[in-house]
Parts: C-alpha cells; structure tokens; sequence
C-alpha cells in the first residue's frame, strides 16, 4: 500500500468507526453525547496515529500481500493492533471520565472485543474491494 492508500484506509477506518460509535456508545456508556464525541475523535486520532505505524511495521514482517492472508493472521494483526492501543486509551480514558483504573480496563475490554471484529471485518472487506480491477491502482 502505498502512503496515500494508507491515508485513505485509516480515514475510512476511523470515520466508520466514529459513526458506529456517535450511534450506539450512548446505549452502553453514559456520558452525555457531546462528551463521547469529543473522546471518540481524541481516542480516534491516537488510533489514527497507532494504526499507521502499526499496519506499515506488520505489513513489512508478515508481507505486502494482504490478500493471501490466512483468518488466523488476520485475528492476530487484530489482536496486537487492540493490545498496542491498550496503553495509549487507558490514560486518556481515565482523564475525560473521572474513573479508575479497574473501569477504564473493563470498559476498554469492550471496546476492544467490538473492535476487533470490527477491524477484521473492515481490513477484510478493505481488501476485497481493493482487489477489484480498476481500484486502487489494481
């Protein structure tokens, strides 16, 4: 992928991932709206941040062909992209909500099992829409 594309696929990423969030976090946290936006953009770019250093590092040790990728090493791309947030969000998650530590955790726990398979349903379909002929420079 090239820089540009990389650019591209964490805008849509994160776009989609403020919506789903603006739209179902007030059902499951309750913090007024104007208070999850406001987190979810902050959380938003430092996951922006994460996810551009972290998908060019994994893509130079486990190959540039996300295509071949087998489910397995698309759950652990996943997995070590959630785990490498992990010590990002939690203090940022302390500081705007006023909790502790032990609900921080519990809370980031649920995030990241919704965005795991979020981001592997997401990268999955990325890349099949990238694969089309004509997209993407294919």
């Amino acid at each position: 992928m090239s820089t540009k594309e990389r650019i591209l696929h964490t805008l849509l990423f994160e776009l989609l991932a403020l919506l789903l969030i603006t739209l179902l976090g007030p059902l499951l946290i309750p913090v007024a709206s104007h208070t999850l936006a406001g987190i979810a953009i902050l959380l938003s770019l430092i996951a922006m941040g994460w996810n551009y250093g972290y998908n060019l590092a994994f893509d130079r040790l486990f190959g540039a062909d996300r295509q071949t990728r087998s489910p397995l090493l698309r759950l652990v791309h996943g997995l070590g992209f959630e785990l490498g947030l992990l010590p990002l969000t939690l203090p940022v998650l302390m500081w705007t909500l006023s909790m502790s530590l032990w609900q921080v955790l519990l809370l980031d726990i649920g995030a990241i099992l919704f965005f795991l398979v979020y981001a592997i349903a997401f990268n999955w379909g990325y890349d099949k829409v990238r694969a089309r002929p004509g997209l993407c420079g294919s």
